[in-house]
C-alpha cells in the first residue's frame, strides 16, 4: 500500500500534492483534539444559566469548594448544594470564558467570568480525566477585583 501511494504521488500533478497531505492530516489526527474546549464551554452556559444539577454531574466523587471567603472538601451531593444556595443569592447574568487550558490531555482548567445581579465574580475549575471523562476535582468562586 506504501509503494503505491508513493507512486501515487509522484505521478500526480503539482495541484494534487496539497490535497493528499490535507487529508492525510485531516484523518491522521484523533477528532477528539479538536473538541477538547467543549467541557469548559459546556460549564460556561451552565453557569449562565444557574444550572447547579448539570455542573454538579461534572463533580468528582469529592470535590475541593471555595466560594468567596468558604473553603472545605465536599461530596458531590452537598457540592451540588452550596453552590444552589450561592446562585439563589447571586442570580446570574452573563458568563464568558476568560482563560482555558486543554493542552495536557489527563488536565482541563477554565478560569470565567461570572457576572450576577449582585456582584461580578471570577469562578476558576480545575478538571481531571477519570477513564474517559473529565471531572471537577476543584471549583474556585472569588469576588473580582
Amino acid at each position: 500500500m506504501a509503494s503505491f501511494m508513493l507512486f501515487w504521488c509522484v505521478s500526480q500533478p503539482l495541484f494534487m500534492k496539497p490535497l493528499l497531505l490535507f487529508v492525510v492530516l485531516f484523518f491522521h489526527f484523533p477528532a477528539f483534539i479538536a473538541f477538547q474546549g467543549d467541557i469548559i464551554d459546556e460549564l460556561c452556559a451552565q453557569f449562565r444559566s444557574a444550572n447547579s444539577k448539570d455542573i454538579a454531574s461534572n463533580f468528582s466523587s469529592s470535590v475541593d469548594l471555595i466560594i468567596i471567603d468558604e473553603e472545605d472538601v465536599y461530596s458531590k451531593a452537598q457540592a451540588e448544594q452550596i453552590l444552589r444556595s450561592f446562585f439563589s443569592k447571586y442570580t446570574p447574568i452573563k458568563s464568558t470564558i476568560i482563560h482555558r487550558l486543554n493542552t495536557n490531555p489527563n488536565f482541563r482548567y477554565g478560569a470565567l467570568s461570572l457576572i450576577t445581579k449582585n456582584g461580578s465574580f471570577r469562578v476558576s475549575i480545575t478538571l481531571k480525566k477519570n477513564g474517559s471523562a473529565f471531572f471537577i476535582t476543584e471549583l474556585k468562586i472569588e469576588t473580582e477585583k
